[in-house]
């Protein structure tokens, strides 16, 4: 079930090019195959187990296994994935190229459950680097100047990124006693103690290599500038989705291969905190000063994923539980907003913020769902963007990081503040134009197909936080062997 899950969508989207499906014939192709994948993926997280695809030499398997954090992830990437499916059969009318698009879609969807199911990192890393290769032609999709240079951008920064975490996987898998993920880790306590220094600076690599598809500074460069020329469900995927590969991998790495123990009160854990601190206000600033929406989208992704790198480094199971909630709120919030601004650009061809005025009145059903998704994303509470941050604060505050404990919760508040100022302002000016607005308000609002998504996914992001403390319960089962 769990080879189902991951390659009928790989299988489908290869087979697509070849089967020439007129539009409505493609439609249901890609919505049967969504589902599908969906189902076998809630059956195979309900059923467990693990399976060997292939052994490449002795001690060298590619192997799936489902866990509790592959399980979640994996839950969801196939609701985010089957959810966008059907916004995009309307949307790729506006941009065309369906056959391509929904080829590489599904090639994308398959290779992240991959990622989600890796029972080690060898395994992890493959379909890592196949999440990129399928999902950089999502970027180029339009094939203009700019989507080439982007999507290149993208291809380079991700690759550099990879080859920096395969030299700590290298190490890594050198120095263990087994080479499947254990939470708490899998070294080999003698040699690992014999070289924690080359241990330390490695997984430090890893750590930067991986973070670069989670946008993380340094290495932050190609999503600003990949947003923006994509398609609009392809952005939604790429942020709230895609982005979270970097994060499932650094998890992998620290919590179930090294072990947190190794980078506790060490350079490493500073270091990660520092490039995190400055990756969410660097971000937020970005964000705040951009004019083009889905530009300023993309900075919020970059401030807003390294709050589950401050979770993460933290090096505590509450730590790790304020990491996996913001990862369920930023999935659900950023899938509304660049689907929001996706059907913005579709049914009124505006692409920056000062063009909003009054579009709340044109396209209120669009605008209520960014409004409560940026709400979410500033940290209101019942949101479940809020129920996140509490947790993620309250780890760093607990955690015995000295200045860190409270450095973290004020870079959290300041970014909260200015994430405020560059969505709120949209959704103020949207709904409130002023009395000087002359443009129309008569509705204008996209097709079903576009809102409903919309309005389902926002909604299950109101009741993550509602209901945060059953989702609590969830991940703190998931960090209990911590």
């Amino acid at each position: 079930m769990v080879i189902l899950a991951a390659f009928l969508p790989v299988i489908a989207g290869a087979l697509l090019p070849a089967l020439k499906l007129k539009r409505r014939s493609l439609r249901v192709y890609v919505a049967v195959v969504c589902l599908a994948a969906a189902g076998l993926t809630a059956g195979a997280v309900a059923k467990g187990g693990s399976v060997i695809l292939l052994s490449l030499a002795e001690g060298l398997d590619l192997k799936f296994a489902l866990d509790g954090l592959g399980g979640f992830f994996a839950a969801v990437v196939a609701a985010a994935f089957t959810l966008v499916s059907f916004y995009s059969f309307k949307y790729m009318e506006h941009e065309g190229g369906e056959s391509r698009f929904f080829c590489f879609y599904l090639l994308s969807y398959g290779f992240m459950l991959a990622v989600c199911f890796a029972a080690n990192l060898v395994t992890m890393y493959l379909f890592f680097e196949c999440v990129t290769l399928c999902s950089m032609p999502l970027v180029l999709h339009s094939l203009k100047k700019e989507a080439v240079s982007a999507a290149l951008k993208y291809l380079f920064y991700s690759m550099a990124g990879a080859l920096m975490a395969l030299l700590g996987i290298f190490f890594i898998w050198n120095y263990s006693s087994s080479h499947d993920f254990l939470l708490g880790g899998v070294l080999d306590p003698e040699l690992a103690a014999a070289n924690r220094q080359v241990l330390l600076a490695v997984v430090f690599v890893s750590i930067v290599g991986f973070g670069t598809k989670a946008g993380m500074y340094p290495m932050h460069g190609w999503l600003p500038t990949a947003h923006p020329v994509a398609p609009g469900p392809a952005s939604a995927l790429l942020s709230a989705i895609i982005a979270k590969a970097g994060i499932l991998a650094v998890i992998r790495v620290v919590y179930f291969s090294v072990g947190p123990e190794l980078l506790r009160d060490s350079w490493v854990q500073i270091a990660w905190l520092v490039l995190a601190l400055i990756t969410v206000f660097m971000g937020s600033m970005m964000a705040y000063r951009e004019k083009l929406l889905k530009k300023r989208l993309a900075y919020s992704t970059v401030s807003n994923v390294s709050y589950i790198m401050l979770g993460l480094a933290c090096l505590t199971p509450e730590g790790l539980v304020g990491g996996l909630f913001h990862v369920a709120a930023h999935a659900a919030a950023k899938t509304v907003l660049f689907l929001a601004a996706g059907a913005i650009i579709a049914v009124e061809g505006k692409t920056r913020v000062d063009e909003l005025a009054g579009i709340g009145r044109r396209m209120p059903v669009t605008m209520w769902c960014f409004a409560i998704s940026s709400l979410s994303l500033v940290g209101i509470p019942p949101l479940a963007g809020f129920v996140s941050k509490w947790y993620i604060s309250e780890a760093a505050v607990s955690a015995g990081l000295g200045v860190f404990g409270w450095l973290v919760p004020a870079v959290l508040l300041v970014s909260a503040l200015l994430t405020a100022g560059y969505l709120l302002s949209i959704v103020v000016d949207a709904f409130f134009p002023g009395r000087e607005y002359e443009g129309s308000l008569k509705k204008n609002e996209p097709a079903p197909a576009m809102t409903v998504p919309m309005m389902l996914v926002t909604a299950a992001g109101v009741l993550a936080g509602v209901f945060g403390g059953s989702l609590q319960s969830v991940f703190a089962a998931i960090a209990s062997a911590l």
